[in-house]
Order: structure tokens, then sequence, then C-alpha cells
């Protein structure tokens, strides 16, 4: 692989200046296209876990709903009296 290499020493001092600036105007957008990459990264995983709470929480609704729940009272009927004797005693 070929490597390339700029002698500064034996460039004016105007193309100096403007590889300065070139420089200098990567590195910045350099930065910003990583902050803007780790700002959508963040906002890509922000809303894939909002995605996978929701699918929990649908599942875990569809779970309770599965099975009826209620409070109840057990009643037990007194036996009847047997047969030949007066009601009430």
């Amino acid at each position: 692989m070929a490597a390339v290499y700029i002698n500064l020493r034996q460039r004016s001092l105007v193309e100096r200046i403007l590889f300065g600036i070139v420089a200098l105007a990567l590195l910045v957008l350099g930065f910003f296209f990583i902050a803007a990459a780790l700002f959508a990264g963040a906002i890509l995983a922000a809303a894939a876990l909002l995605r996978f709470w929701w699918l929990r929480r649908k599942l875990r609704k569809a779970e309770e709903e599965r099975y009826v729940s209620a409070e109840y009272t057990v009643v037990e009927r007194a036996s009847s009296p047997p047969p030949g004797l007066p009601p009430g005693r």
C-alpha cells in the first residue's frame, strides 16, 4: 500500500496555511459527524428499548387477561331437616 507523505517544509506559506485550514475543517467535520452518529445511535437504541418494553407490556397484559380472576365467597347450605319434623326445629 502506498503511503502519502506531504513535506510541509518545502511548501510555501500560503500552501501551508491552506493545508492547515483544510486539516482543521476535516477535524471539525469529523467531530460533528461522530457526534451526529452517536446521537443517532442513542435515538435508535432508545427507540428499540421503548419498542421492546411496549411488546413485553402487551404480552404481560395478554397473559393476565388469559385467566379470569374474581373474588368469591363459598356459601354452604345447611342440611335439610329430616322428613317428618316441622320446619324450624
